[in-house]
């Protein structure tokens, strides 16, 4: 089998690629050409993996990497995906997460309509909640240009499945994390403000909210579900979630104690990290995919965050040497 995968040398990106290899998969990851390379996600696979370059901006160069790579699955994962950056670049964002599907989803009907595709759905989508928690057929009411891109994109996908009977799937995944994460996300920028502030290279820890509340889950655990998916005999969209909401107070409480540590003593409230508009509560029923997929989680909350908080002081540790 044949996976290629826009978004490899992001965190869902290669946890999948790694998932997908131990599968015994030829495993394609699409780049951006760009004149800085950030391989180090998948540094430990590289030569494992053939990296093909392709734009989601560019309808030709979508058309081409398919033909190139002739896969068996598309696994949608490239975006701009940070919601902080859909305020200050809602025009790109809307490019890249919400039009890059339609340039996909175009390219696989032009070139081979029997290609499985998935596509990264988001909880972003649920924004102002309108009833909890949330699942497969709560309305959407996005509350960020990356939360409106999302839905578009979500909807360009049911669009494709029942119009072309292109076997595309979304997952509606709520967050997920790991010590691959971004420093730009507010989980990673804790447990790496955690093993600073321990390790007595940093003083504070500044943040919009504390009381923002997520569900929470692993990125390995999220990305067996997206494979899952593309293996069933019909396609068809899941909320992937663990089911349990904590707050980024609860997250820094646990992120501090690990280490020993108060966070009340070293947390402070930034006015500058608040954002137009929040989303206050996300909480995801995953039944279905439980019971269609017998998917489940392996990694809970607690461990989670120590893990998170493990990697990024080894990181320290070894700068330190």
């Amino acid at each position: 089998m044949k996976a290629l995968i826009t978004g490899i040398t992001g965190q869902d990106g290669s946890y999948l690629a790694d998932f997908l290899l131990e599968k015994g998969y030829q495993v394609y990851g699409m780049v951006r050409r760009a004149s800085t390379e950030n391989f180090e996600r998948i540094e430990h696979i590289k030569d494992r993996v053939h990296l093909v370059q392709a734009d989601l901006l560019d309808q030709l160069s979508m058309i081409n990497v398919i033909k190139e790579a002739n896969p068996d699955e598309i696994y949608n994962l490239a975006a701009q995906s940070f919601v902080p950056t859909s305020w200050d670049q809602p025009v790109l964002t809307g490019e890249f997460t919400a039009l890059g599907v339609t340039r996909m989803l175009e390219a696989i009907r032009l070139v081979n309509p029997k290609i499985k595709f998935y596509q990264a759905s988001s909880s972003e989508m649920f924004g102002k909640v309108r009833e909890t928690p949330q699942t497969e057929l709560t309305p959407f009411y996005p509350r960020s240009p990356y939360g409106v891109a999302k839905v578009y994109g979500h909807w360009i996908t049911i669009n494709y499945r029942e119009s072309y009977n292109i076997y595309a799937c979304s997952g509606i995944l709520f967050n997920h994390e790991s010590p691959r994460r971004g420093k730009e996300f507010v989980t990673k920028k804790i447990t790496d403000a955690v093993a600073r502030i321990k390790l007595g290279l940093e003083k504070e820890l500044r943040l919009g909210t504390m009381d923002a509340k997520r569900d929470w889950g692993f990125a390995g655990d999220y990305v067996r579900a997206m494979w899952l998916m593309l293996q069933q005999g019909s396609p068809d969209d899941y909320v992937i979630a663990t089911g349990r909401t904590h707050s980024v107070r609860d997250f820094c409480k646990i992120a501090f104690e690990h280490v020993g540590l108060n966070y009340n003593d070293y947390v402070k409230i930034d006015q500058r990290f608040v954002r137009p508009a929040e989303v206050d509560l996300l909480l995801g029923d995953s039944t279905k995919a439980q019971k269609a997929l017998k998917w489940d989680i392996q990694v809970p909350f607690e461990e989670l965050v120590k893990m998170m908080v493990d990697a990024d002081l080894e990181i320290y540790k070894k700068r330190m040497k």
